[in-house]
């Protein structure tokens, strides 16, 4: 495979740092803890919101798919939107957003209003997290950019161990408005953090919505958009069924039901912890291992579900593949040149599609027949089917090995 070599060199925008980066960074990460908990808990609090609401639990189901249109639409919209803004004065107005619309969820006194407020809920998703990655990387120096946005990713990945069960647990003891009323208090309590640690950043210029909206010219950036879109598919394909799997399959226990969701959690934060320095090393290899790691656990999957100690050890490792997201991010961000801010948030658009793609397909799988362990199958050929388009791009001049500079 021929080499190819690239220098990056990072657009930056003046900042005045007022607290040290790892504190910035904790800052953005309970941003991503707040949205990772409304993002997974929400599935959790359908058989509870639903009577409420007056409605059956597959109705419920698109008050889920709201939220996840509400990503697709905002990551893009919003980015260009706010391009001459200010990094700090966009991020806090976006978790004021974030959290109006949380609130709202938990007031909402209809199955209609709930749909609304759940689309709304979705729409500072992607800008958030892909400008928090440009500031966050924006405090490290360029070979530690992507070790900077796992960071701010273990927001995301700690809520399926904390925040999500937390919820469901308010909702279950208070009322299910509770699991939603939880996370408007956590999206004011990033706004206060982000308003005291974020640096002042002055607004850039140079940027335009018209030089947003130019990145999307580029190849390198549609292809590593459907990495993400068809190969992290593969692991939601998994992970919606998997609790149906523990006690149609394994035999397990509902209790251990969450348990075994936290583990999987467990594995995406240790797959951020720890690949994000191998990613600063050599970017695209690093991507290219991660989706033929997750074809290999995925396919090791149906092995696994008969015995609760090996689904233990499988879900972990299929969790570390979600590293695949910190990876990626960085890559959009090295394409980006003038439209960084929405590059980096389409990454999150890409990842919601993998969010429709992987469930779907598996369901097929299920209701053809081939039973609950099948998604491993079928996610082991969407992560197959995402390291053929990195094929694609290192084909079309992707670099294998990356050197940046500041």
């Amino acid at each position: 495979m021929a080499r190819f070599e690239c220098c990056v060199a990072a657009r930056s925008v003046p900042v005045t740092p007022t607290r040290s980066p790892a504190l910035v960074h904790l800052a953005l990460a309970l941003g991503g803890f707040a949205i990772g908990t409304t993002e997974f808990a929400t599935m959790s609090l359908v058989p509870f919101f639903a009577p409420g609401l007056g409605i059956d639990e597959p109705t419920a189901g698109h008050v889920i798919s709201a939220y996840a249109l509400g990503v697709v639409v905002g990551a893009p919209l919003l980015a260009v939107m706010t391009a001459r803004m200010a990094r700090r004065t966009v991020l806090i107005a976006l978790m004021a957003c974030f959290g109006i619309a949380n609130a709202a969820s938990a007031l909402a006194p209809t199955y209609e209003a709930m749909l609304v407020a759940r689309f709304f809920s979705g729409l500072p998703h992607g800008a958030y997290f892909g400008i928090a990655a440009l500031v966050a990387a924006s405090l490290v120096p360029p070979e530690k950019r992507t070790q900077a946005i796992g960071r701010v990713m273990l927001g995301l990945t700690v809520a399926t161990i904390v925040g999500v069960p937390l919820a469901n647990a308010l909702g279950q003891a208070l009322g299910w408005r509770w699991g939603f009323g939880v996370v408007a208090v956590l999206a004011a309590a990033t706004m206060a953090m982000v308003a005291w640690a974020a640096p002042h950043d002055r607004p850039d210029v140079q940027a335009s919505p018209l030089a947003e909206l130019g990145v999307l010219k580029s190849g390198q950036l549609w292809l590593t958009l459907g990495i993400g879109a068809i190969g992290f598919g593969g692991m939601f394909a998994v992970y919606t069924y998997l609790a149906s799997t523990l006690i149609e399959v394994t035999g397990a226990a509902p209790a251990m039901v969450p348990v075994v969701l936290a583990v999987f959690g467990a594995g995406m934060t240790f797959g951020n912890l720890v690949v994000p320095r191998f990613a600063d090393r050599a970017l695209m290899p690093t991507a290219g291992s991660l989706l033929l790691w997750s074809a290999g656990t995925l396919a090791l999957y149906p092995l696994a579900a008969g015995q609760l100690w090996s689904m233990l050890a499988i879900v972990f490792l299929i969790g570390i593949g979600g590293a695949l997201g910190t990876v990626l991010q960085t890559r959009l961000m090295d394409i980006a040149q003038q439209g960084q801010s929405l590059a980096a948030s389409l990454n999150h658009s890409a990842f919601n599609t993998a969010n429709a793609i992987g469930p779907w397909a598996g369901g097929l799988a299920i209701a053809a027949g081939y039973g609950w362990t099948s998604t491993g199958i079928v996610g082991a050929g969407l992560a197959l089917g995402g390291f053929a388009i990195w094929g694609l791009a290192v084909l079309a001049g992707a670099p294998v090995r990356q050197v940046v500079e500041a």
